[in-house]
């Protein structure tokens, strides 16, 4: 935008490609807090302050944007996103996140079969929990029938079950002589056949195995889904991610894609991944060959390996289906888990771990200290545990005195009743203990561990590091496990740089530092607490490149090519499916009246249908409600 008394005076090598005045910015740097103006040249910040600070910069090419008084913050880093896999299938994917109801994400389901092709799938894959639909419910297998009698649906739900309907189940091949793999369940009816509801009992894999049976993207679909993915998480102030990489995530067929997106400078989120050993019993053999290929810190900052995990040997792996009992360990798994550990350190690499449950992270630490009395752990090496629900004090005290980090994430938004119906409100209370962690002055990051169980969407992690409230509006974390809106903030910003050793470079807004930023739709620091999960990005810069751009910057952004295949269901839905924030009351109450309508005239017909109210009776509720 032009700003009078900006003249452009700086020559070509002096000026800054991007400046962006008149706001409110908290740059997360001790030494200037706030600030009015920043300015970014060759992807890097060149001055912080305000409109003198920056006027020497202004060149005939600089872009010149006017937040208009806006809130801007360092770009937010989720510590904990399968990003690669999440790119790779977003486009094939009915995203329920953000629904509000499942008459809504039905009538979604059932509009998008219609438009799938013979062969294709339709797939709902995470990012939502049944506690955030009005109706409190799953959906059943005889609706996914009526919506989509002849297209195969898939839905997931957290870690807990998938629903398939019968033409699903026709496509997988699953029948009444199917055997149960270990750890899963298929329920059957009377007959023997499957009903379509499969059960993580307690491990996901049933579920993830089941959904690996769909088609796939061919390449050139799998980088434009990738990139919209990105663009997505643009959207929502995002500009780095650690990808926890995942079960069904080989390595290096799975990272191409965004290695040669990388390689072209079509990524606009930053990566760093790990790498995890995918069949069980041939752990060891994948490390080794991954230390002959490839260094931790190999690549730049757009892209770049960060070590192992989040599992290093299957056996070590715990479940976190909150509906089901903790899982119990092979009593020798450690035999091969210190293996994996010293091939690791050994070898200079970093490591990250997905640990539920204390029992587990107490087993795993007396590995560690084994090693460190032999003088090997952790040598210089960065290493952290995942999630850590249950984890205890000891177990916190022992993380420290080995040189341990912690990465939290907001699984308790969508499991949060689950839990707390198996353990009680008294555990979940600390689960996980984040005060506990940072009063002890751990490093602690907080991510998203979207896509298959919680919202890539960050804001829903940040409301629930401040207010402990679930999707559902369950308050599971009192005052004493809540951190405040600064706190909150550091955790996806400075904290995540740390973990990939970034943080000389990254999560702050100082001069030297990249120039990753965002611009608010509202103000993170004042909103009412309920309206944080409805805050989006108004502008996006990731190393001085404006890689998203709505409202009233719409359309200076970089542009992307359109979502193929053109069936897709985000070429017609998007991703996220926003809506008002509860501080515009006008609207929530419009949203609530409207859904109160709807469900009156679907009791109405229930109630026709039984015969308990005759069919041409007048309706309950107005018909201009309709």
């Amino acid at each position: 935008m032009p700003v009078g008394g900006l003249i452009p005076r700086a020559t070509a090598e002096d000026a800054a490609d991007i400046i962006v005045r008149n706001a409110k910015i908290h740059t997360g740097d001790p030494r200037l807090p706030q600030a009015a103006a920043i300015a970014i040249r060759d992807g890097v910040i060149t001055a912080v302050g305000d409109d003198k600070d920056v006027a020497g910069q202004v060149g005939p090419a600089t872009r010149v944007v006017d937040a208009l008084g806006r809130r801007v913050i360092p770009g937010l880093n989720d510590a904990h996103l399968h990003v690669i896999r999440g790119g790779l299938n977003y486009v094939l994917e009915l995203r329920w996140d953000g629904v509000r109801s499942l008459r809504q994400g039905l009538a979604m389901l059932r509009e998008q079969a219609a438009r799938t092709p013979k062969g294709q799938w339709v797939r709902v894959v995470g990012g939502w929990s049944a506690e955030q639909f009005a109706e409190r419910r799953l959906p059943t297998v005889a609706e996914l029938n009526a919506a989509a009698p002849d297209t195969p649906v898939f839905v997931l739900h957290l870690y807990q079950a998938a629903i398939l309907n019968r033409a699903a189940l026709k496509a997988v091949g699953y029948n009444k002589n199917t055997p149960d793999p270990s750890g899963g369940q298929i329920m059957r009816g009377r007959d023997g056949e499957p009903t379509g509801m499969l059960l993580a009992a307690p491990s996901a894999l049933i579920l993830y195995s089941t959904l690996a049976k769909a088609p796939v993207l061919d390449e050139e679909h799998r980088k434009t889904s990738t990139r919209h993915f990105l663009r997505e998480l643009n959207r929502f102030g995002l500009t780095s991610a650690i990808d926890a990489a995942g079960g069904f995530q080989n390595f290096p067929d799975n990272y191409e894609t965004v290695t040669e997106l990388a390689r072209d400078g079509e990524l606009s989120l930053r990566i760093a991944y790990h790498l995890f050993p995918q069949t069980a019993g041939q752990e060891i053999d994948d490390l080794t060959r991954w230390i002959s290929m490839v260094r931790p810190e190999d690549g730049d900052e757009w892209l770049r390996l960060n070590g192992a995990g989040e599992n290093l040997t299957w056996a070590a792996a715990d479940f976190e289906n909150f509906a089901e009992p903790r899982p119990e360990h092979a009593p020798d798994y450690e035999v091969e888990f210190e293996k994996a550990v010293r091939l690791l350190v050994e070898n200079g690499w970093g490591f990250r771990l997905h640990a539920t449950y204390d029992e587990t992270i107490r087993r795993d630490l007396a590995v560690f200290e084994k090693l460190a009395a032999e003088g090997l752990f952790p040598g210089g090496n960065r290493w952290l545990f995942d999630h850590a629900e249950t984890v205890s004090a000891d177990s916190l005290d022992r993380v420290v005195a080995l040189g341990g980090a912690m990465s939290v994430q907001n699984r308790l938004s969508f499991q949060g009743e689950a839990f707390v119906r198996r353990y009680g409100i008294g555990a979940a209370a600390d689960a996980p203990p984040i005060r506990a962690m940072l009063g002890r002055g751990l490093t602690v990051a907080a991510g998203t561990d979207a896509t298959r169980v919680s919202s890539y969407n960050p804001w829903i992690a940040l409301h629930w590091l401040i207010t402990g409230r679930t999707v559902g509006d369950l308050t599971i974390h009192p005052p004493h496990n809540r951190v405040d809106r600064e706190t909150a903030l550091e955790m996806f910003t400075t904290a995540g740089a740390a973990l990939t050793g970034e943080q000389d470079r990254k999560g702050v807004l100082r001069p030297g530092f990249l120039g990753d930023l965002t611009m608010l739709s509202h103000d993170y620091f004042v909103v009412p607490d309920p309206d944080i999960p409805h805050i989006e990005a108004l502008l996006t810069v990731v190393g001085g490149r404006i890689v998203h751009a709505a409202g009233e910057y719409e359309g200076i952004d970089e542009l992307v090519p359109p979502v193929t295949p053109d069936w897709s269901p985000v070429a017609h839905y998007g991703g996220y499916q926003a809506t008002p924030g509860p501080g515009h009351r006008g609207v929530q109450q419009a949203e609530m009246l409207g859904e109160a309508a709807a469900e009156s005239d679907l009791h109405r017909q229930w109630r026709a249908r039984r015969g308990l109210l005759p069919e041409n009776d007048s309706p309950l509720l107005d018909p201009c409600f309709f």
